[in-house]
């Protein structure tokens, strides 16, 4: 098995001594599944790697000192071997090379730096190399699965559970249920007219097969359908589990509270789908959002929360001192306080020949484990927020060309400086201001979309695939009327229950708390509370704020676990 990942890692410096002590490191290390190259310039490295054949799984280019033009090594490199990661390598203390690495970050054209070994078995610098190698295997695709998926690549329901997977960090591997090898399988589990997608469960012994199942027969095979006891009351139910969500999560739990978080989808929200967050407190060179959402669930779940996964909540109701929240299965959950936390949907276009190819051509989201599949085409996407510019980037990767459509002028008001910057800087990216999508065409797949420049009126483009990533609604129309919203369906929280004309209805004498909503003992934080700010930062910190909210409830209550 590992002839067939085998790559190349690359070391490219003119400093003979680095280049000597970063081979030995990584042949010692990696030798047994990469082949270890060392070269002192591209233009001896070209040759080797084409005569081998073999993919290229990461460049290491010296930086500084004999290197002085290490990034455009690096970047001559990088165009003949795409989808390697691009490491920059310097010696700890020379400073100098600081500022254009952390440019060249920002720009998209290193993927990461590292310091060369001052000591044999430098774990640091191991532990840099193998990040980002695990990041080029994820992007790789193949490797263990866990689950596979058989089915039509363009089917909504094959769509939706590929994401749900990747979402949720299950090893997946898909299949057309058309190719050679997806029929080959179909035969392998007896299946001669299979109702599709079929999931096969391949991390269970039995390995049981489950056609076009639904998402409830799922996680009944993972068994993750446990019920709940209806006597227990919790300290507090959290409603989502995007960053706000999992940030009330792993506070409430760490803190001794008896904590359910509810999740009818996938761990992350709309920020577990984001390819690449750069600008999150104490990851310099970024972290995907999937991989930061799945390690605050993994804290979360350490420290005592209980998960309720494929169940969403329906409705909230006050029981003399406690809450009650129905349950879509049929169930219900008491609490003595809630933290609502569902986070926003991505508005819909509104344009009915579009709506009529949704999972055909036209996504919504950025759909990262739709990226792959981009080769080749060219890619729109709507939006002018940072998720928009992160899928833009992300999609760079992949497609021939992506354009970024916005009704603004500029993205300056809508987009961190360091997104916009990169986006500048690719040059298979165009970003088209004051342009609208106003309709479509397709048979089974997209084929052009109408556009219509504000200045100068509509036309007609080729097109292969369009993301949508346009405005927010938020996720509350199962509270009916039980919580006070604003005009457009946010929570209202805090002061903002005590002004406004008419002005909602708040029941105690003492004033609401901070993100308190006009039900006493419920919260909202995120970006479903009216007034939020829309980052994923702000978004944990809300969360955390709300457990300290939740103490000072459980104390007037008569008991808190503090």
């Amino acid at each position: 098995m590992a002839e067939e990942l085998r790559a190349a890692l690359v070391v490219v410096t003119r400093d003979e001594e680095a280049r000597e002590t970063l081979t030995t490191e990584l042949q010692g290390r990696y030798g047994r599944d990469y082949e270890i190259v060392g070269c002192v310039d591209p233009a001896e490295a070209g040759p080797r790697l084409r005569a081998s054949g073999l993919p290229v799984a990461a460049v290491l280019g010296g930086m500084g000192g004999p290197d002085p033009d290490g990034l455009a090594t690096l970047r001559a490199l990088h165009r003949d071997h795409p989808a390697a990661m691009a490491v920059a390598v310097v010696r700890w203390g020379d400073f100098t090379t600081a500022q254009p690495i952390f440019e060249a970050v920002t720009l998209g054209q290193l993927d990461r730096w590292l310091y060369v070994p001052e000591v044999v078995g430098d774990e640091e610098f191991h532990r840099a190399v193998t990040e980002a190698l695990e990041e080029w295997s994820a992007r790789q695709g193949g490797g263990f699965e866990a689950v596979r998926l058989i089915g039509d690549r363009w089917s909504g329901r094959a769509q939706h559970l590929r994401d749900s997977f990747t979402r949720n960090r299950i090893p997946l591997g898909f299949y057309d249920a058309d190719s050679a090898d997806g029929r080959a399988m179909l035969a392998g589990m007896r299946l001669e007219e299979p109702r599709l997608p079929v999931v096969q469960l391949r991390f269970r012994p039995e390995r049981p097969v489950l056609e076009d199942p639904s998402d409830l027969e799922i996680a009944d095979a993972f068994g993750l359908l446990t019920p709940l006891d209806p006597d227990t009351v919790f300290d507090v139910v959290v409603v989502g589990s995007g960053p706000a969500g999992l940030g009330a999560s792993v506070y409430a739990a760490s803190e001794g509270l008896r904590t359910l978080v509810l999740e009818p989808e996938a761990i992350g929200g709309q920020a577990g789908t984001s390819s690449l967050i750069r600008n999150y407190p104490g990851f310099p060179t970024g972290i995907s959002g999937n991989r930061l959402a799945f390690s605050a669930y993994q804290q979360a779940w350490a420290f005592g929360s209980t998960f309720h996964f494929m169940r969403s909540a329906e409705g909230i109701t006050a029981e003399g001192g406690s809450l009650r929240l129905a349950l879509s299965d049929g169930a219900s959950v008491a609490a003595r306080s809630v933290v609502v936390a569902t986070g926003a949907a991505w508005r819909r276009i509104g344009v009915p020949e579009l709506e009529q190819l949704a999972g055909r051509g036209v996504f919504y989201g950025a759909a990262v484990s739709e990226a792959p599949a981009m080769r080749g085409r060219h890619v729109f996407v709507v939006g002018g927020g940072n998720s928009a510019g992160q899928a833009a980037v992300h999609l760079s990767r992949y497609a021939d060309r992506v354009t970024v459509l916005i009704r603004r002028a500029t993205l300056s008001a809508t987009m961190s400086d360091y997104l916009i910057r990169e986006l500048d800087a690719l040059p298979t990216v165009d970003v088209r201001p004051r342009v609208e999508v106003v309709g479509g065409t397709g048979s089974d797949f997209l084929e052009t979309l109408t556009l219509r420049d504000l200045d100068t009126g509509a036309e007609s483009v080729e097109a292969g695939v369009l993301f949508i990533l346009i405005g927010s609604e938020p996720r509350t129309d199962w509270l009916g009327g039980a919580l006070a919203r604003d005009r457009w369906g946010f929570l209202l929280t805090g002061d903002r229950l005590l002004t406004g004309d008419p002005t909602p209805a708040w029941p105690l004498d003492r004033p609401p708390a901070l993100l308190e909503t006009s039900l006493p003992g419920v919260f909202a934080a995120g970006d479903v509370r009216a007034g939020s700010v829309k980052r994923v930062a702000s978004a944990v910190g809300e969360g955390a704020l709300a457990v300290t909210l939740v103490h000072a409830h459980l104390a007037a209550l008569g008991g808190s676990a503090r």
